[in-house]
């Protein structure tokens, strides 16, 4: 199976339009237009029923005391730790390709509303809704895809994997809210195949 892009290229930089943040020299960082980037797919193996995606961060800084702290920077050393930025589930079998902005045009504050989502699949939380929690005006809970928004004075680019699973099953055993975690636990067992495309982004002006 192979998953493809039209919005960026493998191992390059994610375009600002699908990031949650983009730079800003006032304030180090502006929401940006957060669209869900263009993905496309083929050669998915006989008997698949359905799609799972997942985009997630395995560069999220696992401790935060130095998270976009004027005159301190997170060091790239800093163990880092996962950040889920797009769950989605059930995905139909004869889907090929999901346009740019279709499940995601703009940052929602409190997030977007789920778990139900464009072609009958369902969306899971990200993780921003545990990085909003403390916030009274962002809070509540983050359905689908919301963008990259590392902190503006991390040493590390962050990665974004997008993975993309073919599933012997129609339909995952999940219900109500749930999580990434969740969903690769559910996986075990029903992946046929998998396919990946990784995107780098990053907030720090010093990195270029």
């Amino acid at each position: 199976m192979k998953l493809t892009s039209n919005s960026f290229v493998e191992e390059q930089k994610i375009p600002g339009q699908f990031a949650f943040g983009v730079p800003d020299a006032a304030h180090h960082v502006a929401l940006g237009d957060n669209r869900n980037p263009h993905l496309a797919w083929s050669e998915a193996p006989a008997g698949t029923q359905s799609f799972v995606l997942i985009c997630l961060d395995p560069d999220a800084p696992s401790v935060g005391d130095d998270v976009n702290q004027e005159g301190r920077t997170v060091p790239a050393a800093l163990p880092r730790t996962d950040f889920f930025h797009w769950v989605l589930v059930d995905l139909p079998a004869d889907l090929r390709e999901i346009a740019a902005g279709e499940f995601s045009c703009a940052v929602t504050p409190r997030g977007k509303p789920g778990p139900q989502a464009p072609h009958g699949a369902r969306r899971g939380l990200n993780n921003y809704t545990e990085w909003f929690a403390s916030d009274n005006d962002m809070r509540g809970d983050y359905y689908g895809y919301d963008g990259p928004c590392p902190p503006w004075n991390d040493e590390l680019p962050h990665r974004y994997i997008f993975t993309l699973y073919a599933l012997d099953v129609p339909r995952l055993p999940l219900e109500g809210r749930f999580t990434g975690p969740a969903v690769l636990q559910a996986l075990v067992g029903h992946v046929l195949a998998e396919a990946h495309i990784t995107g780098r982004y990053s907030l720090n002006p010093a990195l270029g």
